[in-house]
């Protein structure tokens, strides 16, 4: 996108700096009982994801998934971890049922740094809570030049291929590469077609998503995004895998991958998986979500150096951006390259802020007793 794409895809929105938003983000946190230390690595997080251009991730999930539920009192904020077993590459760790972005930093950490001592690191964790972008953890490995992946698992979304019901998470196999170039590759998707936080997105805009991204009961696909976001919550709709309906886009491989990081995510840390993580009891009564996670590390200094990793990674996206274009198109991009080039942008510019989330951002404001400059007030 060019630097005139950009203000143009945003002309209806406020754009805040985003030292504002942290310390908003980081006070709405600790107002509601987070610890400051706990609500500085949350807020790292969220922030990130609005860095990358990453809009479903960011800011706009901090009041109706963290602050809502820590109101109903399902998500804790004070985030107590327990190591349930501990060997010299693999830990196993449990959340508690507190906040996943500090469940995750510590989490990868410990993967880390068995990593720099053994060559690999993996963490699996159960009870733990949404973590925000996947991205971000895959990040913190390639940042000390190392191979990060992750996955989590996530309240029921995805109808398996031939289905209409909605039984795995949006599931993401997140993959972060080093290179010798400025930025990382890192592959940060869902396994399904689109997933909840980009629908939310379009709510937000009052728009209809697009066909092919949501099955009905009958199964047809479906557009009507807000009657979608409650289907999807009572389960009368779901999320299509990757590949789309049936097997004609190969939406079987979606489905299969979204199967594989249910496993990783649960059978590691014996916890709990698809139906038991609707956030419902049998009463329907809200509860916590329990959604497992893992966090792998590898070292290439094991292997023939990260020096040589950096170069040959690189050498290959820089082939891949070279290559032969279709017809009428400038650019190739790698994974991670976009958001690399969101995240220049909304540096110099801030941070788009729709009119729906400006709402929002005033009254946690005024709840919290947060005084800002937002400049739609």
């Amino acid at each position: 996108m060019t630097e005139s794409g950009f203000l143009e895809k945003y002309k209806d929105c406020a754009f805040v700096s985003f030292d504002k938003l942290e310390h908003f983000m980081k006070k709405t946190l600790e107002g509601s009982g987070v610890p400051e230390q706990d609500a500085a690595i949350i807020t790292d997080v969220l922030i990130e994801s609005d860095k990358r251009g990453i809009d479903s991730h960011g800011i706009g999930r901090l009041k109706p998934i963290y602050i809502d539920r820590i109101d109903d009192g399902i998500l804790n904020p004070v985030t107590r971890i327990t190591t349930i077993s501990d060997n010299c590459t693999a830990t196993v760790l449990d959340g508690n049922d507190g906040m996943g972005h500090v469940v995750g930093h510590k989490a990868m950490e410990i993967a880390i740094d068995k990593a720099e001592k053994y060559g690999m690191g993996m963490t699996a964790v159960r009870n733990s809570s949404h973590y925000g972008i996947a991205g971000y953890y895959a990040t913190m490995a390639t940042d000390r030049g190392m191979i990060g992946i992750t996955g989590t698992n996530a309240r029921p979304s995805i109808a398996p291929t031939f289905g209409t019901e909605n039984m795995l998470g949006t599931n993401p196999l997140t993959i972060g590469l080093p290179t010798d170039e400025e930025f990382p590759f890192v592959l940060d998707a869902a396994t399904s077609v689109s997933q909840r936080g980009k629908i939310e997105v379009y709510g937000r805009a009052g728009k209809d998503i697009p066909p092919g991204w949501v099955i009905g009961e009958n199964g047809s696909t479906r557009t009507d995004t807000e009657e979608i976001l409650k289907d999807l919550t009572k389960g009368t709709a779901a999320l299509l895998p990757l590949g789309g309906m049936g097997t004609d886009g190969a939406g079987y491989k979606g489905y299969g991958y979204a199967t594989a990081v249910e496993i990783l995510s649960a059978a590691l840390a014996d916890g709990s998986f698809m139906k038991d993580l609707t956030g419902k009891d049998e009463e329907g009564n809200k509860r916590p979500y329990h959604l497992g996670h893992f966090f792998i590390a590898i070292n290439p200094d094991f292997f023939l150096g990260k020096d040589t990793f950096r170069r040959v990674s690189g050498n290959i996206l820089r082939a891949l951006r070279e290559s032969r274009k279709a017809p009428g198109e400038e650019r190739i991009y790698t994974a991670g390259e976009l958001e690399w080039e969101a995240r220049g942008y909304r540096m110099k510019y801030g941070c788009p802020v729709p009119s729906s989330l400006q709402r929002i951002i005033s009254t946690l404001s005024a709840r919290f007793s947060i005084q800002e400059d937002w400049p739609w007030e």
